[in-house]
């Protein structure tokens, strides 16, 4: 698609912004709709003088904490080709961990209680050692694994110890082969390869610049080693808004979105949360999936509306100061050029469950069953009450959400093919209060209604 002169401008003008007001030595963005990147731009110099080389969509920049979104891509793929179970606990395949009943989806979710950081010097600006170095260091519980969230950096070095141990090759290596690959993400590195944007810190308090370590983290590593550009960054965001390849199905990546653990700040309103591996936001009813990322010298960051698949990357290279520019990049845009809708067609399939639309009681409660375009129906309204949307499922259907998500729905009907009997995790819907005419679990007072 075509971004319109005057978006462009705008977009560029809000980075232009974030790097002027928030002294950022350079940053760059992308803009990605219908699997494809829409726009990029820049602002800055790579070192952060006047007159220095400017950065393009090719410059590399280390993007932190958005390395263990591939992690846990790669851990979805193992658990598709049947080599694990997200329930499995980590023993079943490191068994020399002393935490081994930590699960691998507690350790995806950061729901494991492990530590955030490592024991000893700070990992991010020290050169890392082995697996075995990071268990000698010491792994510590701080909670009871499953009980709470609490980030953890150390959780996904444990994942791309299983990783490497699963796959046979180190864990850079398998990311390589199975993901980076196949997608065409041929600039997204362990170490950066030039062109690169050197870490920098900025001093708080002058106009100052300072440099930053870059080492291999070893270990620690899955947590926050990659390196990747504006256009490999935004092919990863097309990946996430659906655009899955060969690499993972879409059904696995919509599971892979799915909030588990609220980031609860006592005091405020709840707005993120984590999924299997990703982050999620919630904004005034709007999903977001993506990742930030930070490291000493670099900030990252990945964000893509879940339904209409937009999706923004960013990325600069210092240690602090960024402001709101991901979000305000991607809202700017949608206002300017919104998404638009699907084009309302009538749909003659609706016709054979047709008998099942209009009112159904649960006991005194009604509940209205609307057919939907995607072949499902709801039944209430989702958000409300118990109300879900259903999905087909062979010969009955499956709950998407709410209190019904994932519970099975069977349609039982009379000797002449009436709808009869909603069946609903074991509940019965009919079609009038405790019809008489079906069979109501309990009983029905001989009294009837009176």
């Amino acid at each position: 698609m075509s971004v319109d002169l005057s978006t462009t401008a705008a977009l560029t003008q809000r980075l232009a912004v974030e790097q002027s007001t928030h002294r950022l030595p350079s940053v760059v963005a992308g803009i990605v709709r219908d699997g494809e990147l829409v726009w990029h731009g820049a602002a800055g110099t790579l070192d952060g003088r006047a007159g220095g080389e400017a950065p393009t969509a090719d410059t590399q920049y280390r993007i932190g904490s958005i390395s263990k979104t591939f992690i846990a891509v790669e851990v979805l793929r193992l658990r598709d080709e049947g080599l694990l179970d997200l329930a499995d606990t980590i023993r079943t395949h490191l068994p020399e961990a002393p935490f081994g009943h930590v699960t691998i989806v507690q350790l995806l979710t950061h729901t494991s209680g492990m530590q955030a950081e490592t024991d000893g010097d700070w990992w991010e600006r020290s050169p890392g050692g082995d697996w075995s170095s990071l268990l000698a260091s010491g792994v510590h519980l701080r909670s009871t694994p499953g009980t709470t969230f609490h980030y953890s950096n150390v959780g996904y070095g444990v994942l791309g110890e299983l990783v490497a141990r699963l796959r046979g090759v180190p864990w850079h290596d398998a990311v390589r082969d199975g993901i980076l690959v196949p997608l065409g993400m041929t600039r997204t590195t362990t170490r950066p390869v030039a062109p690169a944007a050197p870490g920098l810190a900025v001093h708080p308090l002058a106009d100052l610049l300072h440099v930053e370590p870059e080492h291999d983290a070893g270990a620690m590593a899955p947590a926050g080693q990659l390196w990747s550009t504006v256009g490999d960054l935004s092919r990863w965001a097309t990946f996430l808004a659906g655009h899955t390849g060969d690499v993972l199905s879409r059904a696995t990546v919509t599971e892979m979105l799915r909030p588990v653990a609220i980031n609860d700040v006592p005091g405020s309103p709840w707005g993120g949360a984590h999924a299997l591996g990703w982050q999620m936001w919630n904004v005034g009813g709007r999903r977001f999936a993506g990742h930030g990322g930070s490291m000493p010298g670099f900030l990252a960051g990945l964000r893509v509306d879940v339904s209409s698949g937009d999706g923004v990357v960013l990325m600069t290279n210092a240690t602090s100061g960024l402001g709101t520019a991901t979000t305000d990049l991607l809202d700017l845009f949608r206002e300017r050029q919104p998404v638009a809708p699907a084009p309302w067609h009538a749909d003659a399939t609706q016709a054979d469950g047709l008998d099942l639309a209009g009112p159904w009681f649960w006991g005194t409660q009604t509940l209205t069953l609307v057919l939907q375009a995607d072949g499902g129906f709801r039944l209430g309204e989702p958000g409300l009450g118990r109300g879900a949307r259903f999905r087909r499922d062979g010969d009955g259907w499956v709950g998407l959400e709410g209190y019904y998500r994932d519970e099975p729905l069977r349609v039982e009907r009379d000797g002449s093919g009436r709808p009869l009997r909603l069946v609903l995790a074991s509940f019965v819907f009919t079609r009038t209060p405790y019809d008489p005419a079906a069979e109501i679990p309990g009983g029905i007072d001989p009294a009837g209604w009176h």
